[in-house]
């Protein structure tokens, strides 16, 4: 049978797992997760967790958070005077934001604490520092001819 190569389009239904056993995602109620492998949808680690699967294989596999969404980097992480913010907009911790970069880029944000007069954001991926566990099912692949 063949094995998910670099190039191959698979579709593979997964559940996402945090250390303790939490579940944060799970594809199991939905449509599984399409991506082509090497193309850098995915976090490299499930990337390199699906190759050399086939059809109806399942597996299990660690990922630590420097092949998943990398370390929390606390330059990421800034306070901003609550005055910065319009005065019509109502921020809640985990709420998420999007700011305008000086360059034009924009920067998704999340709010992690909010004091009086100042919030704490932060641009790190939510998952960032974390090591996860994926439960893998390879569903079905195209294989790429080259």
């Amino acid at each position: 049978m063949a094995q998910a190569k670099v190039g191959d389009t698979v579709l593979v239904h997964y559940v996402g797992k945090f250390e303790d056993g939490t579940v944060f995602d799970s594809s199991t109620d939905t449509q599984p997760l399409k991506f082509c492998i090497g193309s850098g949808q995915v976090i490299p680690g499930f990337e390199q967790a699906v190759i050399g699967m086939s059809p109806g294989d399942s597996k299990t596999e660690a990922v630590s958070c420097d092949r998943a969404y990398g370390p929390h980097r606390p330059e990421m992480v800034a306070v901003a005077d609550r005055q910065q913010m319009p005065d019509d907009l109502e921020v809640e911790v985990g709420q998420h934001l999007q700011l305008q970069h000086a360059s034009g880029q924009t920067i998704p944000v999340r709010v992690t604490d909010i004091e009086q007069s100042k919030i704490t954001l932060d641009a790190n991926h939510p998952l960032a520092g974390q090591d996860l566990m994926f439960e893998i099912q390879m569903v079905d692949f195209a294989v790429t001819t080259s």
